[in-house]
C-alpha cells in the first residue's frame, strides 16, 4: 500500500502563486507516475499534470505554461507549482500515484483564487 499525503493549498489572489506537496509513503514502487488532478464539482476529475520516475512531465493545455510538475524521488515527493492563477483554478486538488499495477490517491488539497 501507498499513502499520498498533500499539502500546500490556500486562498490566493487572481496571478498570485502556490505550491502543492504531495509526499509518498509505504511500499512505493521503483517506477511510477506521479500527477496532479483536479476535480470542480459536478465535473470529472481531470489530469493536469504528470510526471514520470525519469522525470518526464505531460500537462494539461489549461494549465500549460502556469503550472510546473516537478519530483524528488528520493524524498518520494511530487509538487505542484502554480503561477498566474485564475479564479478558475479553484478546487480540490488530488495526487495520484500509479505503477502497472495500481493506483493510489491523496485526500485531496483545496486551493481557492479570489478574484
Amino acid at each position: 500500500q501507498v499513502q499520498l499525503l498533500e499539502s500546500g493549498g490556500g486562498l490566493v489572489q487572481a496571478g498570485g502563486s502556490l505550491r502543492l506537496s504531495c509526499v509518498a509513503s509505504g511500499s512505493i514502487p521503483s517506477a511510477s507516475i506521479m500527477g496532479w488532478y483536479r476535480q470542480a464539482p459536478g465535473k470529472q476529475r481531470e489530469l493536469i499534470a504528470s510526471i514520470t520516475s525519469g522525470g518526464g512531465t505531460r500537462y494539461a493545455d489549461s494549465v500549460k505554461g502556469r503550472f510546473t510538475i516537478s519530483r524528488e524521488n528520493a524524498k518520494n515527493t511530487v509538487y505542484l507549482q502554480m503561477n498566474s492563477l485564475k479564479p478558475e483554478d479553484t478546487t480540490t486538488y488530488y495526487c495520484n500515484l500509479r505503477d502497472s499495477l495500481d493506483m493510489y490517491w491523496g485526500q485531496g488539497t483545496q486551493v481557492t483564487v479570489s478574484s
